[in-house]
């Protein structure tokens, strides 16, 4: 097949497209390296099957060249950070409102056959309700929150109106390899593996007690490979369907690095919500989707590549 992957250097969109080009499908990236990086994808430059575009999503003659002939979309590209939102909301919806709505009319233009979307859990909210289920009143807490929602609207118009088969994945708190921990927005997971290897206090927000369902980032290249070639359309929670505080995550951390150190307590951050868990029924049963790592298992690889650097 051939396919497009918007955001294909940066953490998640390198590993999907890894993934594709290892299995022998034409790939065409599309990043213009606000966060992605190119040695996330340095390792296929020789591959014949792999191409690079640098440019971003908001470049629609780029997009409608890209576009010409592909098979499918998958759709990574985004400004991902719920902090970055709330310091600048309009960038944020520039990108992931906006360039969303430029992929889905490309892929429209172009008779792409299905686009394949990274939403968020963000969406939900900070819902009481565990675990999430597909079906809930969205209740986004963050203007990235709410960009993820309406890039989501826009798939679901546009499978209907314009017959353009649409997937959103909504992820729950994606780790593993390649996720940049020095970026002042990076995730919790890969800032408390560097800290605890440095020997230096992790961070965190709030009392440690909040939850989170995590998942391996392979697992999310399986929900997304498996959402382009299966007939399903409509929206998935992608996640484990289990949740673990940030204190006992860091204990496993600890366990697994062999060094215990004591973390930093800061006040909670604004749009931050306490808890989250994926009802992951729905993927499974339409997507084929079953996580084949633990967060356990996902934290062992990704540290011991973190010691490798």
């Amino acid at each position: 097949m051939k396919y497009v992957v918007t955001g294909g250097a940066g953490f998640i969109g390198s590993h999907i497209t890894e993934y594709l080009v290892n299995h022998g499908h034409d790939v065409t990236v599309v990043d213009n390296l606000f966060s992605g990086k190119k040695e996330n994808l340095r390792h296929l430059c020789d591959n014949p099957h792999f191409h690079f575009m640098q440019g971003s999503i908001t470049n629609t003659v780029l997009l409608k060249e890209v576009c010409r002939d592909a098979d499918g979309i998958f759709h990574q590209a985004a400004i991902p950070s719920v902090p970055r939102s709330i310091q600048d909301p309009v960038a944020t919806n520039e990108v992931n409102v906006n360039g969303t709505l430029n992929v889905l009319v490309a892929a429209r233009d172009a008779g792409v056959k299905k686009v394949v979307y990274a939403s968020s859990s963000s969406v939900y909210g900070d819902t009481p309700t565990l675990p999430k289920v597909e079906g809930m009143n969205p209740n986004p807490k963050s203007p990235y929150a709410v960009s993820k929602l309406a890039g989501e609207y826009y798939c679901r118009v546009f499978s209907e109106v314009y017959g353009t088969r649409t997937v959103a994945l909504r992820y729950f708190n994606v780790f593993g390899p390649r996720q940049d921990p020095e970026s002042q927005y990076a995730a919790v997971i890969p800032r408390f593996i560097t800290r605890t290897l440095a020997g230096q206090p992790p961070v965190i927000y709030g009392d440690g007690t909040q939850t989170r369902d995590f998942t391996y980032v392979k697992d999310v290249v399986q929900a997304n490979v498996k959402a382009m070639e299966r007939n399903a359309e409509g929206v998935f929670n992608v996640a484990y369907n289990q949740r673990i505080s940030l204190l006992a995550l860091l204990d496993i951390i600890a366990e697994e690095t062999g060094m215990h150190v004591n973390p930093v307590f800061e006040p909670p951050r604004a749009g931050d919500i306490h808890d989250s868990q994926a009802d992951i029924s729905a993927a499974q049963k339409a997507l084929g989707y079953s996580p084949e790592y633990t967060v356990e298992s996902g934290l062992k690889e990704t540290i011991a590549l973190h010691r490798k650097k």
